[in-house]
């Protein structure tokens, strides 16, 4: 049996970014309660979850609490679960937060692998973006993490932002690979509803690149990565080698547990999945009440866990083991659909592989249809 995979969301950020759908807070008075809630959280899921061989602190921003505030939630988790001396244990950061103190700290607290929400290396995107830090910040935020001796950072960036060019995604691209990085996500910019910029959009005061710009944008990103050696193994992350694949999203996607603990974060055990309130006030209340701060849950059925397989598996380059899935589900996937398994073939979208149903380059641009097959 896999290894579940722990979550803590921090639900405070000082400001809030344009495109942003994820629940957090600006309001960091309730710092100290949240920080007195957590561990009330964690003590209700201690019969059901005994160890863990990742641990993932996001956000929000979690970097903007003190390198205090961080020992806390590490020394609470350490003291009611098992962590794996191997954990992998990474935590978000904002490239404003990055500081040669704040690095040496949080290597002290055993933190052995940073994300870092770059998104953007221009200004003019920056601002855009809402982000509080500017070019020169994240530049000098990269250096500093390799001079701290962080051998693991990962970077996050943004693509398909109103008017961008080309040519100026292919210079963000370079910029970032100068730093060799450990791991880079590169997301295409969502609209989430209820943010300022799906109001922006809806008001026709921006207008996002179309479906062939966009296509360029992820098949450049693919192109130049793997040109510099890292492994596409996601539809939005690469890894500069496979030992650097990141551990813990891989649990969300190959359905191994995981317990999600903060406002809005999600757990899935089994055939159980369960998330908790999106509201700092709900969730601090239920935990004053000694219950789960749920907000709902659902038992899935054996059709959910196998769609859910083919959705996340063909988001991903290794796919779907079809012996795993017929032992899982028993169901011949090749035998069930084989007519639509085989027009995706002749589309070049998806191939047969060492037993796997896998998604191409092409496949990967359009992973999220694939499922309905």
């Amino acid at each position: 049996m896999k290894t579940p995979g722990l979550y803590i969301h921090i639900p405070f950020c000082r400001s809030k970014c344009l495109y942003c759908g994820f629940y957090s807070s600006t309001s960091l008075d309730l710092v100290p309660e949240f920080l007195k809630a957590l561990p009330l959280e964690m003590d209700l899921y201690r019969s059901e979850f005994s160890s863990f061989d990742t641990l993932y602190i996001g956000g929000g921003t979690p970097s903007l609490l003190s390198a205090g505030e961080l020992g806390a939630i590490l020394e609470a988790t350490a003291k009611r679960f098992t962590i794996s001396s191997r954990a992998e244990i990474t935590l978000e950061a904002n490239p404003a937060d990055l500081t040669p103190l704040s690095l040496q700290a949080w290597r002290r607290l055993g933190i052995n692998r940073l994300n870092i929400g770059v998104q953007a290396l221009d200004d003019g995107a920056l601002a855009f973006l809402g982000r509080r830090h500017n070019r020169s910040q994240a530049l000098a935020a990269l250096q500093a993490a390799g001079d701290a001796g962080f051998a693991n950072v990962g970077l996050d960036l943004i693509y398909g932002l109103p008017g961008q060019k080309l040519a100026d995604w292919r210079e963000t691209l370079r910029l970032a690979l100068s730093f060799s990085p450990a791991h880079l996500s590169c997301y295409q910019l969502t609209v989430e509803a209820g943010t300022p910029l799906s109001r922006l959009l809806a008001r026709g005061e921006i207008q996002l690149p179309n479906g062939e710009a966009l296509a360029d944008l992820f098949f450049t990103t693919a192109a130049e990565l793997e040109k510099a050696g890292y492994i596409h193994y996601e539809v939005s992350n690469f890894a500069r080698n496979k030992d650097l694949l990141s551990r813990h999203n891989q649990k969300y996607w190959d359905h191994t547990a995981y317990l999600g603990l903060g406002p809005a974060a999600h757990s899935f055990h089994g055939q159980r999945r369960w998330w908790n309130h999106g509201d700092l006030g709900a969730y601090l209340g239920d935990l004053g009440k000694g219950v789960p701060p749920r907000a709902a849950e659902e038992k899935l059925t054996r059709d959910d866990l196998c769609l859910e397989t083919l959705f996340l598996g063909l988001r991903t380059k290794k796919g779907v083991n079809l012996r795993d899935y017929l032992r899982c589900y028993d169901r011949d996937l090749l035998s069930e659909k084989s007519e639509p398994i085989a027009l995706l073939e002749k589309k070049g979208l998806v191939m047969i592989k060492n037993g796997c149903l896998r998604p191409t380059l092409a496949g990967l641009a359009v992973a999220d249809s694939l499922a309905l097959i």
